[in-house]
């Protein structure tokens, strides 16, 4: 099998520089080892919430020189201020018009978003049903209801309703019972936000779920405020539940597996495979044919002695929580190519006592150039792409830019790809002429 570019990954990072490539035109195959991270996310995105001395980013496309001062290594940093800001709005247009998916913010200001715990966070883009604020305004509501779901375990309406009520924001805590989904609650493994909204999602039980509310919540109540158990593969239950109840419907994240990390994987995946693009799913790359600084050939655990072959490869495989870096007692290394990591510090170095504080290997990853192709022994990969958490140099938790970068690197590398490929045929074109 031959390819314009093989991925390695099917995460955020993965997804959208197979989206971008495959709707320009060329040949893609992802290779996806198994279950995404998004499935793990609250499906808000966050571009840069803190510069790397703590100091709280409310402007993120204003904060990006003084992270080029502060962290010259980060992604955005290599990537260039100019590059960034231009790619924040592609990565904005890319999401506004992935069908099923309907994003709110920009990366002109960030706003609050209210967590599963009731706390206020900065986000970039978040769901338009996720109960979010501007930084300069207050919350949009002075009383809202907080329900949960008798035998639902993955959101405690109570904890979230206590910590806002904490921020000045009256909330008041529900738990209501709904008989259409005695079946799950007998088996709590089942009793999950994906199998309720496969129930919640049908328009009679959408309809039972508004009288329930409509009967138990307290009419002066401005808002409502669910668990993200409805509108699993679109808006449409969720529009509907608002209209039968009359009030605004606002939905929270809850404990893994998430829905609203699940339906943005879910879309981009789609628009990915519209677009012509190809997913290998529960393969496994484990091997890489190098000639020079060339990879010429993927082997997978499915396809064993065959390679896929490609003119690029884009590495999207992730940080430690998805095996793109492996860490054992005295060394992390990348386990595909044995890349350069960016960062190697002493065993005794890679974390602090306090579990709270700065953990120094949130930074590591892979090194790369300005262009992003991953260096081995110092040298750059001529046709390799490095994009992502896999990206040294950045702490995604403390800095809050983990989706940030792994849409914006997945961009830029898909644009060096295509200028790439855009400069060959010129070559091409201007020798023959020549000849």
């Amino acid at each position: 099998m031959k390819f314009d570019v093989i991925i390695i990954g099917s995460g955020l990072a993965g997804l959208t520089a197979g989206i971008r490539l495959a709707e320009a035109g060329k040949s893609c195959a992802i290779i996806s080892n198994g279950q995404s991270a998004l499935h793990f996310s609250s499906g808000s995105l966050d571009l840069l919430t803190h510069l790397p001395d703590g100091t709280p980013v409310s402007h993120p496309k204003q904060a990006l020189s003084t992270l080029a001062q502060q962290a010259p290594e980060h992604p955005y940093s290599r990537i260039g201020e100019a590059n960034v800001t231009q790619l924040i709005e592609q990565a904005q247009t890319l999401l506004s018009t992935t069908r099923n998916l309907d994003y709110k913010g920009n990366g002109d200001e960030n706003h609050y978003r209210i967590t599963p715990v009731g706390r206020s966070r900065m986000s970039w883009m978040s769901p338009q049903r996720v109960p979010t604020y501007s930084v300069n305004q207050p919350f949009p509501w002075k009383k809202i209801a907080v329900v949960g779901i008798e035998g639902f375990l993955d959101f405690q309406p109570q904890f979230a309703s206590s910590t806002l009520n904490e921020q000045g924001i009256e909330a008041i805590p529900y738990h209501i019972h709904l008989p259409l989904l005695d079946r799950l609650r007998d088996n709590p493994s089942e009793f999950r936000a994906i199998n309720i909204a496969r129930y919640l999602d049908k328009p009679e039980n959408t309809q039972a779920l508004a009288e329930e509310l409509i009967k138990h919540i307290d009419n002066s109540v401005e808002a409502i405020v669910l668990p993200a158990c409805i509108g699993l593969d679109e808006e449409a239950p969720v529009n509907l539940l608002q209209e039968c109840v009359g009030k605004p419907i606002c939905l929270l994240p809850t404990l893994p597996p998430s829905l609203l990390g699940i339906r943005l994987h879910q879309a981009l995946k789609l628009r990915f495979q519209q677009a012509g693009g190809l997913i290998m799913p529960g393969d496994r790359a484990e091997e890489a044919d190098l000639v020079g600084n060339k990879v010429v050939g993927i082997h997978t655990r499915n396809h064993t002695d065959i390679p896929i072959r490609s003119e690029h490869v884009v590495l999207a495989t992730g940080s430690f929580f998805n095996n793109g870096l492996i860490a054992e007692f005295d060394r992390i290394y990348e386990p595909l190519m044995e890349l350069d990591l960016l960062e190697s510090l002493p065993r005794n170095e890679w974390t602090q006592v306090n579990v709270f504080a700065k953990q120094p290997y949130m930074r590591f990853g892979v090194n790369t150039d300005s262009q992003l192709r991953p260096l081995k022994y110092g040298e750059a990969l001529d046709n390799v792409y490095a994009v992502g958490a896999l990206l040294g140099g950045f702490d995604p938790l403390n800095e809050g830019c983990g989706a940030g970068v792994s849409m914006i690197s997945a961009l830029y590398a898909a644009q060096q790809i295509l200028q790439s490929d855009k400069s060959q045929h010129t070559t091409s074109a201007a020798v023959e002429a020549v000849l």
